[in-house]
């Protein structure tokens, strides 16, 4: 579903240098986490001085990760990562499948089962992408994250249709239908939820699903929505408001999915979030209406009153 490994050999990385530069900006606007993310944000040979770094201004740090090389750098993210949060696309067999990386799960749940044993409290979480390639197999894939050790999962759908992660050429109606659900699978994927619902109600109960029986049945709603049987779901978000995403090479975006702003190479970031082209950005975007946001998978709806983040 991602395509930032096809740009790894330009070797784009955040330099300590890149990140002394926004620290500043970072503490005015009284930031309150830090996500890092990739590709994989572990290949990055600073990526724990960074974190230093940016734990000194008391901001939290969440790390999203395929979790391959968890296990080796288990004590390290103990000391300087507050969350995990590991991308699992299915059992054993399908996800090693999927990533195309043999032994990939094996060394996910490795990783899992190492940071339990050294501190059994410390929270790490899966996200899993929902698609035609693992629909069918959604109920293995809780009970796999459960015996992993997992302390909550959460699901989306994929995104087919945007310039995010790397996409320098939007994908083609073939490319799209690689993962897109056929037409014909939707009577299935919308069974497929209704059994994860019930039988699953304790999991959603107690937060293990991250989301609400409502929520996951938007997952049919928004592949429905490819081949016109409904509206793409709406949603609430307010992600350009509240956060800013630094890519490798030092772009500024509002999300992961709209334009770039300017670059921290060019000028500061706090230049950056409050230019003309900033700040008309967020006094004029209608998700309702604005066609990327429409069809966004990824949403943040931060409650009034809480710090921005940076991603």
């Amino acid at each position: 579903m991602c395509d930032i490994w096809k740009g790894n050999h330009r070797l784009r990385q955040l330099t300590e240098t890149d990140l002394s530069s926004v620290l500043g900006t970072l503490r005015k606007l009284n930031t309150r986490q830090v996500l890092m993310s990739g590709g994989e944000a572990l290949l990055n040979p600073n990526f724990f001085v960074l974190c230093k770094m940016i734990q000194q201004e008391k901001i939290s740090i969440c790390l999203l990760s395929t979790g391959l090389t968890v296990k080796k750098n288990a004590a390290q993210l103990l000391d300087w990562v507050d969350e995990l949060i590991v991308s699992m696309d299915g059992h054993e067999v399908l996800h090693d499948e999927i990533r195309n990386v043999p032994g990939a799960f094996k060394k996910l749940r490795e990783g899992v089962r190492t940071l339990k044993m050294m501190d059994p409290e410390y929270r790490v979480s899966a996200r899993t992408v929902i698609h035609r390639l693992n629909f069918k197999h959604w109920l293995m894939i809780i009970e796999s994250a459960k015996e992993m050790g997992l302390d909550r999962i959460s699901f989306l759908p994929a995104d087919v249709s945007s310039h995010a992660f790397n996409r320098e050429v939007l994908w083609n109606e073939s490319r799209q239908h690689e993962i897109l659900p056929e037409e014909k699978d939707l009577p299935d994927l919308l069974g497929t939820i209704n059994e994860v619902i019930d039988v699953h109600q304790a999991d959603f109960r107690s937060g293990f699903i991250a989301e609400s029986p409502k929520k996951l049945k938007r997952i049919y709603d928004y592949y429905a929505a490819f081949y016109g049987r409904n509206p793409f779901p709406s949603k609430k978000c307010n992600a350009p408001w509240v956060s800013a995403v630094i890519e490798a090479d030092g772009t500024v975006r509002p999300c992961f999915f709209h334009g770039s702003f300017g670059n921290i190479h060019e000028e500061s970031l706090e230049k950056i979030l409050n230019n003309n082209q900033s700040v008309q950005f967020r006094k004029t975007l209608d998700i309702d209406k604005n066609d990327i946001c429409r069809k966004c998978v990824c949403y943040l709806n931060l409650p009034p009153g809480r710090n921005p983040s940076v991603i």
